[in-house]
């Protein structure tokens, strides 16, 4: 039977990618999670994972039933933690998040935070990195959600909560479906579409710079919708993240994903703040929702 034992441990797999760091971060064995997530397999009547050289890797079925787990494990939070507790949170919080992040992960914990804390005032701000970076340092901003990859200030400390794997998007019937492992040579002969939003650009070139291959840009743009509908419509190939997944696009047609070859780095979300800073009890409670859910948290300081 399921019980909160198998999401907690396929949570934990999923955000770190690896049965040994979910192991360790949970203090049990490997073993244990095999076991579990084995189970959770048998209960679904399907694969959850794909064993890689680069770890666990998702399957369709498993990016699904991700979504539906972090549901889970936000509801038992709120079923932990009292009403009549959360009403005596009070105070505001200013916090920045970037387009990506305000666009595909925050607006659901906005709504459970708003709707648990209703005398917490949350004031929500959209910035680039940079200015982001800026702004916690000079004491505007009280908090971020950021996409942790991106910052290397060392003024700042973070807290990542989920790697989002990096996956090639292809439209359906793409002929690449057909090989029984992709590249970036073999993405490499085919016209690529560019995300630039968010350094998504930067992130791309890192990667391939780090192959004899580079990708034959047709297209670059800062929308993640344009990206998904040229896709979509055959006009390319391209490689992001599961956070920005959609199996459809506007025009109503299918976009298949691919698990790359090469290891490409998952891209990752988190909270971030100014090194040394007393936490308020506000910033406690924002920090302590995101860890509850996700679980699995990795402070650092940037190098």
């Amino acid at each position: 039977m399921l019980n909160f034992r198998h999401v907690k441990y396929f949570v934990a797999t999923a955000n770190l990618g690896q049965v040994s760091r979910a192991a360790r971060e949970l203090s049990i064995s490997q073993s244990a999670i095999t076991s579990a997530i084995k189970e959770l397999e048998a209960e679904i009547g399907g694969r959850l994972f794909v064993r890689t050289a680069q770890g666990m890797e998702l399957t369709d079925t498993g990016r699904r039933f991700l979504a539906a787990s972090h549901r889970i494990m936000a509801s038992v939070e709120e079923a932990l933690h009292p009403a009549d507790t959360a009403e005596e949170v009070a105070g505001s919080l200013t916090i920045g998040a970037s387009y990506t992040v305000l666009g595909y992960f925050l607006p659901q914990h906005l709504e459970r935070l708003e709707r648990r804390y209703p005398n917490l005032r949350i004031h929500i701000h959209e910035l680039t990195r940079e200015m982001i970076e800026d702004n916690l340092i000079t004491g505007r901003l009280d908090m971020a959600v950021v996409l942790t990859s991106n910052i290397s200030n060392p003024e700042l400390t973070t807290e990542t909560l989920i790697g989002s794997q990096r996956r090639l998007w292809v439209p359906a019937g793409h002929r690449l479906l057909d090989l029984d492992s992709v590249g970036l040579q073999d993405v490499a002969e085919h016209p690529y579409i560019m995300l630039t939003v968010d350094e998504a650009a930067h992130w791309t070139t890192r990667y391939w710079s780090a192959s004899p291959f580079r990708p034959n840009v047709r297209l670059r743009t800062s929308s993640i919708e344009a990206v998904r509908s040229t896709v979509a419509n055959g006009q390319g190939v391209t490689i992001l993240s599961d956070m920005v997944y959609r199996p459809w696009s506007l025009e109503g047609r299918r976009i298949e994903t691919i698990i790359m070859r090469e290891r490409v780095p998952a891209m990752d979300v988190g909270l971030a703040w100014r090194q040394g800073v007393e936490l308020t009890p506000a910033m406690r409670l924002f920090r302590t929702h995101f860890s509850d859910v996700y679980q699995t948290p990795q402070s650092r300081m940037p190098r």
